[in-house]
């Protein structure tokens, strides 16, 4: 039972709880990546490990947080087992079981709560999709790109400032960044699957770019932030990896900004090691809308 209490009622609980499945999320996902660039059957091998470990045990998730937790730590199992689908190292047998596992426990998960309109939505329907590319379920893929489209324009305002996320007091521009990540990663995954860009959406002055450019002005801005005094910034010292710089990383691929590179270029490589996993390793695969093959 992936059972992780309310963040806010326990805190320590909450971060005690959810770092099993971001120890082993993250470590699944790295060796997967390893096994990509070197072809070393080893670090197949402990990523299916860790990948074969989760849908054998975990049936279940409980709790105020636990579909959330399991919505924004559990991208990265996903992840993993899309680079290792058909691996000789990983068993039919144990795809079949990982298989269950992500439809009926993170999945379900997931979309029990993508009808939310705030960061938590916007995790769940990234996860889902996800999901959904492992599973090949065109139907539910689809569904979640309607969501997101249709949220989109009521998230985002005008001048580029996140609805819900600047109702969240000191921690505003953190959630507005916790909102960003995984609406720019689900607009990667679409354009990956379809061909669809998200990315060149706009309504009335609105668009993902404004709010982008919205976030690192007030995170270099703070004082300018007019919604709360003092809010908390992100940093190259922040305990849970440095954001917004691996959203923006990510981001620069597609917008080409001198600003984000600015902002940017003194700390690369940007690694995002914990907590939450859209942008883990934006400078190690930087994006791109027209150079691939």
């Amino acid at each position: 039972d992936f059972s992780i209490p309310g963040f806010y009622s326990d805190k320590e609980g909450h971060r005690k709880t959810s770092l099993a499945l971001q120890v082993d999320g993250f470590s699944a996902y790295t060796c997967a990546l390893a096994y990509q660039l070197t072809g070393k059957t080893k670090y197949a091998v402990k990523a299916v490990y860790f990948l074969n470990s989760w849908a054998a045990i975990n049936k279940k998730y409980s709790q105020l947080d636990g579909s959330l937790v399991m919505s924004y730590s559990g991208t990265t199992m996903m992840m993993a087992a899309e680079l290792l689908k058909n691996n000789k190292n990983w068993k039919a047998k144990e795809q079949g079981q990982f298989a269950w596992w992500t439809k009926n426990v993170f999945r379900h998960a997931a979309n029990s709560i993508r009808y939310r309109n705030n960061n938590s939505g916007d995790w769940s329907r990234f996860a889902s999709l996800l999901a959904d590319v492992y599973l090949s379920d065109q139907e539910d893929f689809q569904k979640n790109v309607d969501m997101i489209k249709n949220e989109l324009f009521k998230q985002i305002a005008p001048d580029g400032h996140m609805v819900e996320e600047i109702k969240r007091q000191g921690n505003g521009i953190w959630y507005t960044y916790f909102s960003l990540a995984p609406i720019s990663a689900s607009f990667w995954v679409v354009y990956n699957q379809t061909g669809e860009n998200l990315f060149a959406l706009e309504q009335n002055g609105a668009s993902l770019k404004k709010a982008l450019d919205y976030l690192l002005y007030h995170n270099q801005h703070p004082e300018e932030w007019t919604w709360f005094k003092n809010p908390v910034t992100g940093n190259k010292d922040t305990a849970t990896g440095f954001w917004p710089a691996n959203l923006l990383e990510a981001m620069n691929g597609i917008y080409h900004s001198n600003d984000f590179d600015a902002f940017i270029a003194p700390y690369r490589p940007i690694v995002y090691p914990r907590h939450d996993y859209a942008w883990t390793y934006p400078t190690l695969f930087p994006l791109s809308l027209t150079e691939y093959k």
